[in-house]
């Protein structure tokens, strides 16, 4: 089945139609720069704009930056605290006119990952982390999602952890790979003080091969250690799976 999948991050929202059965874009994605502020009126106009430009017309899954629970952001990481209470389903619905499932970014890169890339054969306990604007988390134990996790939040060094070693503060703070690595790895460390993981995925834009290839072998835990293998296109995959679903998270998972 065709699905529309769109994925709202801090700098860009992309969005494609997805083959839920393959895992895979139908059509070249479409990408337009977040707006100052990420405001959620300006964010559902984008999206609507999305929906336009594939002349879209059914069921579609979005996923953002926030806890959603029952179609409410219940939180904001790296977007207006006005999302806060937001009823992001019933927003996007009137924007585009379409029925619209909606869900927490990392999720929805980790059911991608899990039903189609690098965690389709894992069980145990795995750990999903998205580097980017922020740090995003998504856990799963025996393949079963607790959804909404805020691991990028917790408290390293004297700061929020997606403060200190994020995609974005490399960039910003200029650093190497190899210093941003020592603070991945101090953030890792962190993580296996807290938690048993038996695999780490790592995704977002640093799971690219050329750039894997200049820091994971820097890196050292005692889970195993993978790429995820659908990068910047996991949200969306993810969210049209959701979107299939209209919302429902055991459903998409059972498939997995």
């Amino acid at each position: 089945m065709e699905i529309l999948g769109i994925d709202v991050g801090g700098s860009g929202i992309k969005g494609a139609p997805v083959d839920t059965q393959s895992g895979r874009l139908t059509a070249r994605r479409k990408r337009i720069a977040t707006p100052d502020g990420a405001h959620p009126a300006s964010v559902a106009e984008i999206t609507a704009a999305i929906v336009r430009h594939f002349c879209w017309t059914g069921p579609l899954g979005c996923c953002i930056p926030a806890r959603v629970r029952q179609g409410v952001a219940t939180t904001a990481a790296n977007i207006d605290q006005a999302w806060i209470g937001t009823d992001a389903a019933a927003l996007f619905s009137n924007a585009t006119g379409c029925p619209v499932a909606v869900l927490n970014d990392a999720d929805a890169a980790a059911v991608a990952e899990m039903r189609f890339g690098a965690g389709r054969e894992l069980g145990g306990v795995v750990l999903l982390l998205t580097f980017g604007t922020g740090i995003g988390s998504a856990l799963f134990n025996n393949r079963a999602l607790l959804p909404n996790t805020e691991f990028g939040h917790l408290y390293l060094n004297g700061m929020v952890a997606e403060h200190y070693a994020s995609d974005r503060i490399r960039k910003e703070n200029d650093l190497g790979w190899d210093g941003w690595a020592e603070r991945v790895q101090e953030y890792l460390d962190h993580v296996e003080r807290l938690l048993d993981i038996d695999t780490f995925i790592l995704g977002g834009g640093v799971s690219k091969p050329k750039k894997t290839a200049k820091y994971l072998h820097l890196l050292k835990t005692r889970a195993r250690l993978m790429t995820a293998e659908l990068m910047n296109e996991a949200g969306i995959i993810g969210a049209a799976c959701v979107g299939e679903s209209r919302g429902n998270l055991a459903e998409v998972l059972r498939n997995a």
